[in-house]
């Protein structure tokens, strides 16, 4: 089955054609700009130029960085706060004419690393963490998701975590690789104490540069880096969608 995932950042939005049996794409990305401000009208009419664009009259999967309840926004990052309370779902669905499933960005990314890649038929807690323009967060219990967490946000330093050790952060700082890293282990390690998983998986688009501070953090849990690096927040969106509706 072949479904449409669009992966809705807050720097850019990213969709592609995905086969979901593979977890695979079957067609090359096509990235565009978050329109800023991001508010519902203008990136609704950058979904609808990106089904447009491929030519799509099938299902189709969106990953948000928001809480998601039943299509309806609930709380927001990196997006315009006029989202709250409008029910993406719909505003999606009657610009693509198409019919769209929808879940939070770290949920869905985090569903297609545990569905095909490293936390594939791993047991017991796994948190999955996306570190870009901030920090998302989806976690598992024996492969099954608790959705809408938002560790991104929890107290760290006197400030929301991801306004310390997001990768944004090191980019707009100028860090280095390992004072940023000092900054993430930090949030692990806060991480750990709270839920006490048996694997984290970095994601986001970092995860492609693991190899320049992952060998840095002393960290007790196993950490890895994603496998399906910044591809798994449109094959996730894919997947949910195709599940949500096969349900």
């Amino acid at each position: 089955m072949d479904v449409l995932g669009i992966d809705i950042g807050g720097t850019g939005i990213k969709g592609a054609v995905v086969d979901v049996e593979k977890g695979e794409l079957k067609t090359e990305r096509l990235r565009l700009p978050t329109p800023q401000p991001s508010t519902p009208e203008a990136v609704t009419r950058i979904v609808a130029e990106i089904v447009e664009h491929f030519g799509w009259k099938g299902l189709v999967g969106c990953g948000f960085p928001a809480v998601v309840r039943q299509g309806v926004i609930a709380i927001v990052a990196n997006v315009s706060k006029e989202w709250i309370g409008v029910n993406a779902v719909h505003e999606f669905s009657k610009a693509t004419g198409c019919v769209v499933g929808l879940g939070n960005d770290a949920d869905v990314a985090g569903l297609a690393e545990m569905r095909f890649g490293v936390g594939r038929e791993r047991s017991g807690v796994v948190l999955v963490l996306t570190l870009g323009t901030g920090i998302g967060s989806a976690l598992f219990v024996d492969g099954k998701l608790v959705p809408n967490t938002e560790f991104g946000h929890i107290e760290l330093n006197g400030r929301s975590a991801e306004k310390w050790a997001a990768y944004s952060v090191r980019e707009r700082k100028e860090l280095s690789w390992k004072k940023w890293g000092q900054r993430v282990e930090d949030y692990l390690k806060r991480m750990q104490f709270y839920l006490w998983p048996e694997l984290i998986i970095i994601g986001g688009g970092v995860s492609k540069k693991h190899g320049k501070f992952l060998p840095l953090l002393n960290v007790d849990t196993e950490v890895v880096a994603a496998q399906l690096r910044n591809e798994a927040g449109i094959v996730g969106a894919a997947i949910k969608a195709a599940e949500d509706f096969k349900a």
